[in-house]
């Protein structure tokens, strides 16, 4: 998820540079929505290891 955040970071740099105002604001706009929801989750896994005492292991 931090790939599309940068990945959409680079892309409204770029659109700005280039005089594409409203596009570079979309992807700052999206890049800003998936810092959240990555935020979101990185504090619920958190809570959740604090409290059970064990990690949420995902499968490989």
């Amino acid at each position: 998820m931090l790939n599309y955040i940068v990945t959409f970071f680079i892309l409204a740099v770029i659109a700005a540079i280039f005089g594409f105002g409203g596009l570079a604001a979309d992807f700052a706009g999206i890049a800003k929505f998936l810092a959240l929801i990555f935020v979101v989750l990185f504090v619920a896994s958190l809570v959740y290891s604090l409290l059970t005492g064990r990690r949420a292991n995902p499968p490989l």
